[in-house]
């Protein structure tokens, strides 16, 4: 119970600090380079607050169903997303003052997505996955001759 009245005292202080510097606690949204399309899949705030949600719920459809659509792909958002340097090449999104890695370091998030998934856009694709598979809305097993029957 001694610890209390130190925890109190911390608080205005803190709180008078605060008054004292005339910042409200509150720090101003970062700003984010703008993606190459003419909107983002969902509006924007509703993107900063469920992104992650679309993303899981997209890794799901695709891996559990075979269903693999743009909508809410991680490779739609880093194809719109990753900006180029001066030579033209892609930087990462996952890279410092980059879309992805602005937001993550802001709200103090850990961002892993990339441990596993490319942070540029693959400028190389293959055919069938520069396809517009999102039209067909299909399994993808439809595509990959995973469903051949073998003799």
């Amino acid at each position: 119970m001694a610890c209390l009245p130190a925890i109190g005292n911390c608080f205005f202080v803190v709180a008078g600090l605060l008054l004292l510097t005339g910042t409200s606690g509150h720090a101003e949204m970062p700003v984010l380079p703008r993606g190459k399309g003419e909107r983002c899949v969902e509006p924007t705030d509703v993107m900063r607050k469920d992104h992650m949600n679309f993303l899981y719920h997209q890794r799901d459809k695709t891996v559990y169903q075979g269903i693999r659509t743009r909508q809410h792909s991680l490779t739609g958002c880093i194809d719109c997303h990753a900006q180029a340097d001066n030579q033209g090449r892609f930087i990462a999104v996952n890279a410092p003052r980059q879309f992805c890695q602005t937001c993550h370091s802001f709200a103090s998030v850990k961002l892993d997505c990339f441990e596993c998934h490319a942070a540029t856009p693959d400028e190389h694709r293959t055919a069938v996955n520069a396809f517009e598979v999102d039209s067909l809305n299909f399994p993808l097993w439809h595509m990959t001759g995973a469903n051949e029957q073998h003799e």
